[in-house]
């Protein structure tokens, strides 16, 4: 039933007991299949920049706002740049093997409000795909809602990037619309589809995150016996 305020309107619902939450800590997350470090540019950066070139067609930077890199040097100056910084806020994957195969970022962190959005997902053709991949978009879910107590985590990405919204979708969040003429990002328009996790609908979603994260899920080659997108659409959406 929609509140009013003692004039007649209407309000959104009151928000008790709500503080400002903290801002998020550059720390190592460690999960079954992977784990995030903060980014280090001697640590991560030759692994890295190894693991993109198996990209041989260049189609991981199409809707990044850099890249590709021509040379390693180049690629080392970005990470330099980048890696010191709060919002972004960048961390390495790290496969199984101990490789940096990809990064993540928290971004547009908003402590006042409860907002963090995801962003800078940049995966290796070894990370696209996998168990790590969405193993750590779920651990950082995890620290936002579970430790920080952040009430929305957005995703927001190209809108012709398909795989970026299906991957958004099967991760569980909400679409909210597009946002026409967003940007420009190298050169060329960028409509903006926006999609969220909001703190409501997080025990549904960690349930099932821990449901498809169950070792009894996987093989011994460690593929799945129920997808994540099977188990979102059976407990609804």
């Amino acid at each position: 039933m929609t509140e009013l305020n003692y004039l007649g309107q209407p309000v959104g619902a009151e928000v008790v007991n709500w503080s400002p939450r903290a801002w998020p800590v550059a720390k190592p997350i460690e999960g079954r299949w992977c784990w995030l470090e903060p980014l280090d540019p001697v640590r991560h950066g030759a692994q890295l920049f190894e693991s993109y070139r198996a990209d041989r067609s260049g189609r991981l930077w199409t809707y990044l706002p850099y890249g590709p890199f021509e040379d390693f040097s180049s690629y080392e100056a970005w990470l330099v740049e980048v890696a010191h910084r709060s919002d972004p806020m960048f961390f390495a994957i790290i496969d199984g093997a101990r490789r940096a195969v990809g990064v993540a970022s928290y971004q547009r962190i908003d402590p006042q409000a409860g907002t963090i959005e995801v962003g800078h997902l940049n995966f290796s053709p070894a990370l696209q795909g996998s168990t790590a991949a969405t193993e750590a978009m779920i651990m950082m879910m995890r620290v936002v809602f579970d430790e920080l107590g952040y009430r929305r985590y957005e995703w927001k990405c190209d809108a012709l990037n398909d795989a970026s919204r299906r991957a958004a979708e099967r991760l569980g969040f909400t679409y909210e619309g597009t946002f026409r003429q967003a940007t420009v990002v190298k050169g060329r328009n960028r409509d903006t589809a926006w999609y969220s996790i909001i703190d409501a609908e997080w025990p549904r979603l960690s349930k099932i995150f821990s449901q498809w994260l169950r070792p009894g899920n996987f093989d011994a080659d460690g593929r799945q016996r129920e997808s994540l997108a099977q188990l979102i659409a059976l407990r609804g959406h």
